[in-house]
């Protein structure tokens, strides 16, 4: 972090920026771009992509920082496209070519067989260009200088997996996931199913749950609105801190509740089973307060906002 962003300087702007990456940019290249545009005090994304990825790249501004692992958490979804025939080293375009396979003739029928099973519960074993830790170390880190460690698989789930279309050696797919899903991953096992092996060439993140597509926004057209209107023009870009929680039941609180939560403390509340037991919480002037947790009986805060 910057001198300057630990003294707290910047913007208290508040809200996520539904940002439609481009590809080339890393997502903390991203981020600081918008976080610049914005001139503001805090910020952070959810949810890496890769460079080579484009799409949805919630950025969370001010108050909704805390909302991030509720983001890290969401089913997601993608278009993908695979490149039949060619295995490289970090599982898509961007990587060394290590092997070359002829590519078999296929037809829907076939190709079908092969990706009803990767749907439900499938366990992955994470790739080793990947953010995660080994012995305090980026696995990235160890896969540059040439290493490979064991990785524990891991469970995940394929909730759609559908194909697009299909031309020559390549198969373009549909994939919504929970979290800890790597597209690149599904993709090489896809295609060593297939007898031919592949990789990732073109990759799209088209949502992040419950957030729509079509509210995504372009560097583009941030950098064109800050030009027009200064950094305050941009907030009206920005999605509510609460429409993270958009699927979760209101509830409206009365002044001595409300004062109550903002000290931490429980309430006595009913038990809906119906409903989940997480609940979005709203003020007596309807402003978004946070969101509470349903735990016998009681409503129990767990993250509250300072908007």
């Amino acid at each position: 972090m910057s001198r300057r962003g630990r003294r707290g300087g910047g913007r208290p702007v508040h809200g996520v920026l539904l940002l439609d990456k481009p590809a080339g940019l890393t997502s903390n290249a991203a981020l600081q771009r918008v976080k610049r545009l914005y001139r503001a005090r805090k910020a952070g994304h959810t949810g890496s992509l890769d460079p080579l990825a484009t799409g949805m790249l919630p950025i969370c501004l001010g108050e909704a920082t805390k909302i991030s692992a509720f983001l890290l958490a969401a089913d997601k979804s993608y278009e993908v496209e695979a490149r039949l025939g060619q295995v490289t080293d970090t599982g898509d375009a961007d990587g060394t070519v290590l092997e070359t396979h002829p590519v078999p003739a296929l037809d829907a029928a076939a190709i079908e067989a092969v990706l009803a099973r990767f749907r439900g519960p499938i366990e992955q074993v994470p790739p080793m260009y990947s953010a995660l830790k080994q012995d305090g170390r980026r696995l990235y880190e160890l896969a540059r200088e040439g290493r490979t460690v064991e990785r524990a698989p891991r469970q995940v789930s394929i909730f759609e997996l559908r194909l697009l279309d299909q031309a020559g050696d390549r198969l373009r797919l549909a994939v919504r996931c929970s979290k800890g899903t790597y597209v690149r991953v599904l993709v090489e096992d896809i295609g060593r199913a297939l007898g031919c092996g592949a990789h990732v060439s073109a990759l799209r993140r088209t949502a992040v749950a419950p957030f729509p597509a079509g509210e995504m926004v372009t560097l583009d057209t941030l950098e064109r609105v800050a030009a027009e209107a200064g950094p305050a023009g941009l907030d009206r870009l920005l999605v509510g801190v609460d429409a993270a929680f958009s699927h979760l039941p209101p509830v409206a609180l009365d002044p001595v509740q409300q004062s109550r939560i903002r000290q931490g403390q429980a309430l006595r509340w009913p038990e809906d089973p119906g409903q989940g037991t997480w609940r979005r919480l709203y003020g007596a002037d309807g402003g978004f307060i946070g969101v509470a947790e349903l735990v016998r009986g009681q409503l129990q805060p767990r993250r509250l906002m300072n908007l």
